[in-house]
Parts: C-alpha cells; sequence; structure tokens
C-alpha cells in the first residue's frame, strides 16, 4: 500500500507548514460527503498517532489512517494549478467517477468498511 507525491505537492506541503510553524506532515482523510459520496480532507499532523501511515518523498510527508489508506491505496498525489484556483489532486485509482464539481468521488468498488462522518 503507498501514496505517491509529486514533487509540486511535497513543496506545497512544505511551504505549508512553514507558514505554521510547525508540524510534521499534511493529514489526508476521507469523509462521506457530496454528490459521489466521498470528499478528500486536508489537515496538519503534528504527530503520527496509532494506526498512521506516513509516505514521504521529496522531502515532505503524509499521513493517513488505517480507515483511509483503502480509500486511496495507490493514488498521486499533486498540487495543480487550474485557471485561479490551486489545490491539492488525488488521482486516486479506487475513483469511479467524480462529481460535476470535482470536489467528491465515488468508488469503482466497495475497497473498506463504512466511513464515520469524519474519518
Amino acid at each position: 500500500m503507498a501514496i505517491m507525491l509529486t514533487e509540486n505537492a511535497a513543496k506545497q506541503i512544505t511551504t505549508q507548514l512553514a507558514k505554521r510553524g510547525k508540524g510534521m506532515a499534511l493529514r489526508i482523510g476521507v469523509k462521506k460527503v457530496g454528490c459521489s459520496g466521498y470528499a478528500y480532507t486536508y489537515d496538519i499532523a503534528d504527530e503520527v498517532l496509532a494506526g498512521d501511515h506516513v509516505f514521504e518523498a521529496h522531502g515532505a510527508k503524509v499521513v493517513l489512517n488505517d480507515a483511509t489508506l483503502p480509500y486511496i491505496d495507490g493514488s498521486r498525489l499533486d498540487f495543480v494549478t487550474e485557471g485561479l484556483k490551486q489545490a491539492f489532486k488525488v488521482d486516486n485509482p479506487n475513483a469511479a467517477n467524480l462529481c460535476g464539481c470535482g470536489e467528491s468521488f465515488n468508488l469503482a468498488t466497495d475497497v473498506a468498511k463504512p466511513l464515520a462522518q469524519n474519518a
């Protein structure tokens, strides 16, 4: 099981941690929401908790918990600029479809147990 980071994503993670002045990684989660079923969440991880998985590339780290990993295993995290919008973008091989707004996705198969509202 793994998550890949592009150099752009790693640079953005490093920039955000420096702006905040503390933290060790970007924490990615998945929550049940949106018109397609699931959405990604992003937060700063100050520590590695029990059940966390840490992935590192280009000098930056991403943390995911046990519940999240099956939903985005094999994904590639990038940081992209599209017009005036800049955001992290997950290229997720487990996602069957994205909603029209691009904020939520559904899964090709049932890869994991149901998520709590704030996983």
